[in-house]
């Protein structure tokens, strides 16, 4: 199935994206990791392309997306916001993985009727918990603005609690995928999906914290049976 890899203005930022499927079918928007882009979702598009318009974002200070000086979940769900009115995307199915699902939550939480199925990968919302130290800059050249990184950290070390107590807010029927060997505290996905009231939680074995890397066709067969539900 082709990609097109194509680039859009949005609120005066220059953003790029991919996509795959027929454009009269249903779409889905793909919301990648920290430090990822848009491709990382290649293998799951090339599937959900099959039934979806799989429309995979490069988020700011990522891929093919603008740089610039102020990055935040905040600022990223805006940028979601702005992708799907300038797409014409009503209502959309959103699938998130680690900082992707983070955006996901909020963008669920603030825009409820947009979204029609939420899917999130091995990420519960910010937490109070150890402070994540930010690491120094590595020195080869990187994809991504390491901007993004301090600013991130800092968020998930000072989450803002309204996140988890909007949870209650999600009322789209909502899955969450973990992967069982994940760095992630699978006690927390369990967590967040007893507070979305229509939530399924899949773990799947053999894979950590990029799921659908590890073991794909666990992930797709999760993914499909919800998306056919």
């Amino acid at each position: 199935m082709e990609t097109l890899v194509n680039q859009i203005e949005l609120n005066g930022l220059t953003f790029q994206y991919r996509e795959s499927g027929e454009p009269s079918a249903p779409p889905l928007v793909a919301l990648h990791a920290l430090g990822k882009s848009a491709e990382s979702w290649d293998q799951v598009a090339a599937v959900l392309g099959e039934k979806y318009r799989v429309l995979a974002l490069d988020q700011r200070g990522h891929g093919g997306s603008a740089r610039t000086s102020t990055y935040s979940f905040e600022l990223m769900s805006d940028d979601l916001f702005h992708f799907a009115n300038a797409m014409n995307l009503e209502r959309f199915a959103l699938i998130g993985h680690s900082m992707g699902g983070t955006v996901s939550y909020l963008f669920s939480e603030t825009f409820p009727s947009r979204i029609e199925r939420l899917i999130i990968e091995d990420t519960p919302p910010p937490f109070p918990d150890k402070p994540i130290e930010v690491p120094s800059k590595p020195s080869d050249p990187l994809p991504f603005d390491w901007l993004v990184v301090s600013s991130i950290l800092q968020q998930l070390n000072e989450p803002n609690p309204e996140w988890w107590a909007r949870l209650t807010d999600i009322i789209m029927p909502t899955l969450i995928i973990g992967g069982e060997s994940s760095h992630i505290p699978q006690n927390k996905l369990q967590e967040v999906s007893e507070r979305i009231p229509n939530c399924e939680l899949v773990t799947i074995e053999d894979a950590g914290h990029f799921v659908h890397d590890a073991n794909l066709p666990a992930f797709l067969a999760a993914v499909k049976s919800f998306l056919n539900s």
